[in-house]
């Protein structure tokens, strides 16, 4: 059995309106194989649903390596999988030449790539933006917002439920973070009937006039800790490291009668809150499920990551790059065609 065989074997639990968008990059990059014979490391964090990612590559005619970190959690029944698929797996440690690096908070930026980078999430943006190599920045646009918003909003409270707390209707929630992610929180916060407190640098905060939040500025000591203190759940999404310790008295969060979790990549919370204080160790919470994200919600951030090695081999760019406004608009209509994201995605975009 081929490794694209054995992986329809393993995604066959999804329903082809799940990911409409990799359907349709299945088809074209069949015909036309934009990576035939390029080496390809993937460092998508690895759960059943990437194998739908994988497949993608495959068929474009990449040969697929996939990375390991300790940045994220993964599956180990899928990481065993795609050992017995003979997929080659590298971690960190290893320097190998590749043609094209699909990157995940820019764990693998010093593998040397021939025709550059492309990097998945938000906290990878800021450590390539300093490097001096050509990199596609597939969180950077509309589509992303599908995933982080919508999908890491619903995981949030999935994972929450997955560790015993779904009684929500009148509890309070603090909020560090009012960006992407931030954004799904609250959606999703407002449909679990949560009294929800966001504390953000208001002035760039893309939905500071949502109606029914109190808002706090960074600098609003005071009422950031009289916040934490009246709070049934602590959640910090800003993607950044030790952004509730430079705004928040650790000792503050430590104390707190609040359940407390991390939605986002980095350590948020700082070393003076032990890992014990934290669902999942102060890690990114949702990666303790068994679907981190559901595959509606990422599968068109999967595809663009894909079509962003395409772009990088076919065009030898230099310095930072865009998904282009057709490519995300053309995703998103197939996105919406296929129905699965009812009428939330206008929410977001």
């Amino acid at each position: 059995m081929n490794k694209i065989a054995e992986i329809d074997c393993m995604i066959a639990k999804y329903a082809p309106n799940e990911y409409p968008c990799l359907l349709k990059q299945y088809e074209e990059f069949e015909a036309s194989k934009p990576l035939d014979g390029l080496r390809v490391l993937d460092a998508t964090p690895i759960y059943r649903n990437t194998l739908l990612k994988y497949k993608a590559l495959l068929l474009a005619g990449a040969k697929l390596s996939v990375g390991v970190t300790e940045l994220f959690q993964y599956d180990p029944e899928i990481l065993n999988f795609l050992r017995s698929a003979e997929i080659e797996i590298v971690d960190k440690t290893r320097t190998a030449d590749f043609d094209i690096v699909l990157d995940n908070a820019a764990a693998f930026r010093h593998m040397p790539s021939r025709f550059g980078y492309v990097e998945l999430t938000r906290s990878g943006v800021e450590k390539y933006k300093q490097a001096n190599v050509p990199v596609y920045l597939a969180d950077s646009g509309k589509i992303k917002r599908i995933e982080t918003c919508l999908g890491t909003g619903e995981s949030c409270f999935r994972t929450l439920k997955h560790f015993g707390y779904s009684d929500f209707a009148g509890k309070n929630l603090v909020l560090f973070g009012g960006g992407k992610v931030g954004t799904g929180i609250i959606y999703y916060g407002k449909k679990n009937n949560l009294n929800i407190t966001v504390v953000t640098e208001i002035a760039k905060s893309r939905i500071c006039n949502e109606s029914g939040i109190k808002w706090l500025d960074l600098k609003d000591t005071d009422e950031i800790v009289r916040a934490v203190k009246t709070a049934d759940f602590v959640v910090s999404a800003t993607g950044i490291k030790n952004a509730v310790a430079d705004v928040c008295p650790p000792e503050e969060i430590t104390w707190s009668y609040a359940v407390v979790l991390n939605m986002g990549v980095e350590d948020e919370y700082g070393k003076d809150v032990k890992p014990s204080r934290v669902l999942n160790g102060k890690k990114t919470a949702n990666f303790v499920l068994d679907e981190p994200t559901n595959v509606c919600f990422i599968e068109a951030t999967m595809a663009l990551h894909n079509y962003g090695a395409v772009y990088m081999v076919q065009n030898s760019p230099s310095g930072i790059i865009l998904p282009s406004a057709e490519l995300e608009d053309r995703l998103i209509e197939e996105s919406r065609s296929a129905g699965v994201l009812g009428d939330s995605l206008g929410y977001i975009i």
